[in-house]
């Protein structure tokens, strides 16, 4: 016992140096794609499971839940990012076990933003092709079971931006720890630490200018250095409590805290109903600081409510599983985001 509550404080103190939400620094972060959900399921949770999640999806609130991967699970996720904007997100992740309490894993998430039409100062209407900017980041993973009480888990992130001739890239640590307790486990306790690493910073020949100086002969060709920025770090804390535990009917209610290191906080609740084995249905609430006070400006467009469901398929006598996820997140402004999934378990 003192061991595990050893890594519980030590964890506890080393993920509270960017405990503070800070509203005067937001929109000075980038890799924003950073703090977008691929995942189905969770989403219609508004994350909010953090504590309580497992499998791959854990990767993106706390991937402490990929210690709980049976033995090999694939997972496959489209989200339709802010209905009318024209982008699009996919996902696809691979886990499986490593010896007897350890679990791989490994993630790739794309957005996609469309064909962007190629304006210059002397053909603004375009004209001239068009480009596509292209996000994406790569994620290896791995968690163990340290008892029956303590999961932790570590990533690395490998990130990319870039459009037809100016890119970024960069690399980001996200860790989290899960503690199970209560009667027949039905309360977790979960931390997360996501988004932590170098600055990042733009280069490539769309920062170069060229001209002729008055009186010159020839031309010049100027390279000008983009400013570095920070990674959109933050601490995820998070309860889950199943209210209802029968052999037909689960009840599990989730909450989480999210302190943003470069914008408002944010408070997440959820609740998740699994009837029997093959379907669950879901809903939760997003709550930003100063949300509801008069005048107040967002400073994200996921705020409000979300909802979704799945339908569990057992696939042969092995006990494989297929799950078909759907979830549904309200933004303001934009239409929302849907996001559909399929998971194999095995």
């Amino acid at each position: 016992m003192k061991k595990q509550l050893s890594i519980i404080l030590i964890a506890t103190l080393g993920l509270g140096s960017v405990w503070a939400g800070n509203p005067d620094r937001a929109g000075s972060a980038g890799a924003s794609q950073l703090l977008i959900n691929p995942w189905a399921a969770s989403n219609g949770l508004v994350g909010a499971n953090m504590a309580s999640i497992v499998g791959l999806e854990s990767v993106f609130t706390n991937v402490a839940g990929l210690a709980f991967i049976g033995q090999t699970q694939l997972i496959t996720a489209n989200s339709l990012y802010l209905g009318g904007s024209g982008i699009s997100l996919n996902s696809v992740g691979f886990g499986t076990r490593v010896g007897s309490s350890g679990v791989l894993g490994i993630t790739v998430t794309s957005m996609k933003f469309g064909d962007i039409p190629i304006m210059t100062e002397d053909l603004p209407e375009g004209g001239i092709g068009t480009f596509s900017p292209s996000f994406s980041n790569i994620g290896v993973s791995y968690a163990k079971e340290f008892s029956n009480s303590i999961y932790a888990g570590l990533t690395m992130r490998i990130i990319g931006e870039s459009i037809s001739n100016v890119k970024a890239s960069g690399i980001a640590f996200d860790a989290g720890i899960r503690y199970v307790t209560g009667e027949n486990d039905r309360m977790r306790f979960g931390i997360s630490l996501r988004n932590v690493g170098p600055p990042m910073r733009y280069a490539g020949d769309g920062l170069t200018v060229t001209a002729t100086p008055q009186g010159a002969t020839g031309s010049l060709t100027v390279l000008q250095r983009s400013e570095r920025y920070e990674l959109p770090s933050l601490l995820n804390l998070g309860l889950a409590y199943d209210v209802v535990t029968t052999e037909d009917l689960v009840v599990e209610l989730n909450g989480m805290f999210t302190s943003n290191s470069f914008t408002k906080d944010q408070f997440g609740i959820g609740a998740e109903t699994r009837i029997g084995e093959k379907f669950a249905v879901r809903a939760g609430y997003m709550w930003e600081q100063g949300f509801m006070q008069e005048g107040n400006v967002s400073t994200t467009a996921y705020t409000g409510p979300a909802g979704g469901l799945s339908i569990n398929l057992p696939a042969g006598s092995s006990g494989s599983v297929i799950s078909l996820d759907y979830s549904y997140r309200t933004t303001n402004p934009f239409n929302g985001t849907h996001s559909v999934g399929l998971k194999i378990s095995m």
